[in-house]
């Protein structure tokens, strides 16, 4: 069986002075190959220095291409000379009953959790996948730093973010979320898949719901976590539950977050790319 680590590059494109590439490679926990995109910046092929890397979530219905061909993102990243991981969303081929029937369940996603309840369990494990073999290849294959690390995501990878940010902050210098799913447990999203990955059993669904970890996360220094929100959100109410996890958040002196709200905007990729700016200025203070 081909090793995690070894990466086939697959594409390759000239993008503000760096290259937007994509890789395959063999995952062990999903049980398929699996597509990752990685931007690196000017610079790259020329500085021995290893290079900051923060590491870019998706949410439903994505793939590994959606946030670098909508976001924008390459001309922000250039700009801060940082190494951009965008890896896909859930397993794929795998063919479970019911896997491709519904948007936001199955097929596209994955909502970074690793699943107990079968079939899903066989190969629904995209927290490992992230948080250990994507991170192993990435670090075997490219001249990246593992002291100057990042996570940031929007909607189910805002989620993703969160929960592997609060799980591994050791891992991570900082995290951001865009309209993140929040508080799984009560959302709509979060309910129909938790109970598909999980069962019904809700002290498990605890253990991958941000806002449960918020309450009860400990560190010996206060971990830094930016979150923004769209006023006009439609999913605010019913699938994201954002101020849940703000609020439980705030009343941890163990978490620093910080919270911005966006009069006006919505959920989607106007609003990704409006304000993903900001989200990279927060991150290079900490890691760049």
């Amino acid at each position: 069986m081909t090793s995690p680590n070894v990466l086939t590059e697959t594409a390759r494109q000239k993008y503000f002075g760096g290259y937007q590439c994509t890789y395959e490679h063999w995952s062990n926990e999903l049980k398929c190959k699996m597509n990752v995109a990685v931007y690196f910046p000017p610079s790259y092929s020329s500085s021995a220095e290893k290079f900051p890397v923060l590491y870019f979530l998706s949410g439903l219905t994505c793939t590994h291409e959606n946030f670098t061909i909508k976001s924008g993102m390459q001309r922000i990243a250039a700009q801060h000379e940082m190494v951009v991981v965008s890896p896909d969303t859930s397993p794929r081929g795998s063919d479970h009953p019911k896997e491709h029937d519904d948007w936001d369940f199955g097929s596209g996603a994955g909502f970074y959790l690793d699943a107990t309840n079968t079939p899903w369990s066989e190969n629904y494990r995209m927290y490992s996948y992230v948080t250990q073999e994507l991170l192993g290849a990435i670090s075997e294959n490219f001249n990246v730093s593992e002291e100057k690390r990042a996570l940031s995501g929007h909607s189910m990878g805002g989620h993703g973010s969160l929960v592997i940010f609060l799980k591994n902050s050791h891992l991570f210098k900082c995290c951001t979320a865009l309209a993140p799913i929040s508080n799984p447990c009560k959302g709509l999203w979060g309910v129909k898949a938790f109970s598909n990955y999980f069962g019904e059993d809700k002290a498990v669904w605890a253990e991958w719901d941000a806002t449960e970890l918020a309450g009860k996360f400990k560190a010996d220094t206060p971990a830094n976590i930016l979150v923004c929100q769209g006023d006009t959100d439609k999913f605010l109410e019913k699938e994201l539950l954002t101020g849940n996890f703000v609020e439980v958040a705030k009343g941890n002196t163990c978490l620093n977050v910080e919270y911005r709200v966006r009069e006006g905007y919505d959920h989607f990729y106007p609003y990704i790319a409006t304000f993903l700016h900001e989200h990279f200025e927060y991150i290079a203070k900490f890691i760049c």
